[in-house]
């Protein structure tokens, strides 16, 4: 029996159920493992049609053998997919790397609970809080708890027996203040449990009751005129209020909730963790998925969910997404349209973004080649172009009225500007202000030499203006018999509109877009470049006019005064000796009498 025939025969046994797929090479390893509502049609979908990536067409080619397992819901799809991919590691599966051991809070089981940082999380029944990705945040959360509440340091074993026994004494700490001596009796268990039942709340984000205590408290002393006590707890209940302040984002009675996002390229994805008790956010987690197979951004998110939820040991019954994702029934997804709940999507998406442009940076300046790929490979995407760009060419028109027209070409080679690649170009056959027959010229005198010299040609070339200008050098490719093999957009810069040739419906990127932004640079630096040139010809031409209509005055004898005083203004304002040095006595004459005919006549 062939390979072809063998999948066919398990593609007919396959089950219409939810389950988990596995994918196996002619190695028996184990290369994909998926998870569908319908096994049948998922796995059928990998064989019935053509694929538009790459990567997916040789994963289906090297499979050989299928096997799958049936079970209940979609959620335990999900859990059962995770634990595979983390388990087998199959080469074409994304694989959220976890090479971090993240700092809990811990409330010791004992009596006498001590509150400290860990990252081991051992269960022996102790309260676990977190994980915290970031150990400043927890650091911050333990100074104001050692602040507001005096707890014990120390790891004696505080029974019953040991204290009436008086077997420990008082340490530094409590003479410090920061203990109220637990170890010999001074403070009741009772008292000890309730500042552990108001810190517990205040690291779940609810400073409620904590703040109604020391309210309480505070007004308790200034009724017994005991107004130092009542100012110290003043500024713990200030302490207390700024930490909640700092910390609350958004309306508070958004409790126990989880937020996701993701943004995403040609490469990879970005996705972001919030999780949000009584409006504070006491969680976040920000990180990079590589993309394996062209996944979608819906199916990066559910596999990110699953694994976070999965490793914060998240019991949240609802999330928030920015759009629908699967994940059964044994949780809520909301996808907020308006409002506080719509607000803390949009910032875990900023989060999102903000990670990711840190990441190309570092990018940049670590794999240089590697965000180069990237942004080539976002505009053939954002573009619709049949290759990367890698090579681009601008063209841009410059006159005024008509006078000294130009035209310049700025070329860019992986995203940046080749300037030793740069041209300038005089119209030649253009009179008057025509910039669409200046455009025409100027794109056929640039690759016929091309062409003529066997240089490479573009993959894209750029054309500064809308429709008619686009028209205008489409006519020299056709000329050129460079239609349909070069690709060619124009800009227009009212709206930043990008228009193909035969379209009449411009397409606009997103302003926020790398692909626009490089297209603008190639835009503006066109134009600089132009501009600059013809300045400079308009420059050169006024001066040349100007000493051109001193009479019996030839060009070597203008050539020689501007090397010798610069500019006609120069020329104008030297005295009728330095002239003369410059260009002998008859000539000088003529120059001075032209530009001081009262003096001359004089002389």
């Amino acid at each position: 029996m062939s390979i072809s025939e063998s999948i066919e025969l398990q593609l007919k046994t396959l089950p219409n159920a939810p389950g988990v797929y596995q994918y196996f090479d002619k190695d028996n390893k184990i290369i994909y493992v998926g998870k569908a509502k319908d096994l049948k049609k998922r796995v059928a979908s990998y064989f019935t049609k053509t694929h538009e990536n790459g990567k997916t067409r040789v994963l289906v080619k090297k499979i050989v053998h299928i096997k799958h397992i049936v079970v209940n819901t979609e959620t335990d799809a999900l859990l059962l997919e995770n634990n595979l991919i983390k388990k087998h590691k199959p080469r074409y599966n994304v694989l959220l790397k976890d090479d971090k051991s993240y700092p809990w809070i811990c409330i010791k089981k004992e009596r006498f609970p001590r509150v400290f940082m860990t990252r081991n999380v051992i269960k022996d029944g102790s309260e676990y809080f977190g994980p915290y990705t970031s150990v400043r945040t927890v650091k911050v959360l333990l100074d104001l708890i050692k602040d507001l509440y005096p707890l014990r340091t120390c790891s004696f074993d505080l029974s019953e027996k040991s204290i009436e026994e008086g077997k420990y004494k008082v340490c530094l700490e409590y003479h410090l203040k920061n203990c109220k001596g637990a170890c010999e009796g001074l403070e009741t268990e009772l008292n000890y449990n309730e500042s552990i039942k108001e810190i517990r709340n205040i690291v779940k984000g609810n400073f409620k009751e904590s703040l109604e205590k020391f309210q309480q408290v505070m007004f308790d002393f200034a009724t017994k005129m005991e107004f130092e006590e009542a100012q110290k707890i003043k500024e713990k209940l200030n302490l207390l209020s700024n930490y909640q302040s700092k910390s609350t984002i958004v309306n508070p009675s958004i409790n126990n909730v989880d937020v996701f996002s993701i943004i995403s390229d040609e490469t990879h994805g970005y996705a972001n963790f919030l999780k949000i008790s009584n409006g504070s956010i006491i969680q976040s987690h920000t990180t990079e998925i590589k993309k394996k197979l062209d996944e979608s951004d819906q199916e990066l998110l559910e596999l990110f969910i699953v694994e976070i939820r999965q490793r914060f040991n998240s019991q949240s019954p609802e999330i928030y997404v920015p759009f629908k994702v699967d994940l059964g029934d044994q949780v809520k997804v909301t996808i907020p349209k308006l409002g506080d709940k719509k607000r803390i999507v949009e910032l875990s998406e900023r989060n999102a973004k903000y990670y990711r442009q840190e990441q190309f940076k570092q990018i940049k300046i670590v794999d240089p080649e590697r965000h180069v790929n990237r942004i080539m490979a976002q505009m053939k995407k954002d573009l619709r172009l049949s290759e990367e760009p890698k090579h681009i060419e601008c063209f841009d028109n410059s006159n005024i009225q008509g006078t000294n027209p130009v035209a310049a070409c700025v070329v860019f080679k992986d995203g940046k500007p080749s300037k030793n690649d740069y041209r300038h170009y005089n119209i030649k056959t253009v009179e008057g202000p025509d910039d669409f027959a200046s455009m025409e010229e100027v794109v056929y005198r640039r690759y016929s030499r091309l062409l003529s010299e066997n240089e490479p040609l573009p993959q894209l070339i750029v054309i500064d203006g809308g429709k008619g200008q686009l028209s205008s050098a489409l006519k020299s490719l056709d000329l050129l018999g460079l239609r349909g093999k070069i690709a060619i957009i124009g800009i227009a810069k009212r709206l930043e509109e990008i228009y193909y040739p035969g379209d009449p419906i411009p397409m606009y990127l997103d302003k926020k877009s790398e692909s626009l932004k490089i297209i603008q640079y190639l835009r503006n630096e066109a134009h600089r470049f132009g501009i600059t040139f013809h300045r400079n010809k308009r420059s050169k031409s006024a001066i040349q006019s100007e000493l051109e209509q001193i009479p019996d005055v030839g060009k070597q004898t203008i050539t020689t005064l501007l090397r010798t005083f610069k500019s006609a203004k120069r020329v104008k304002e030297a005295s009728f000796e330095e002239i003369q040095e410059s260009i002998g006595n008859a000539r000088a004459i003529k120059v001075y009498q032209f530009y001081h005919p009262k003096k001359a006549s004089e002389t």
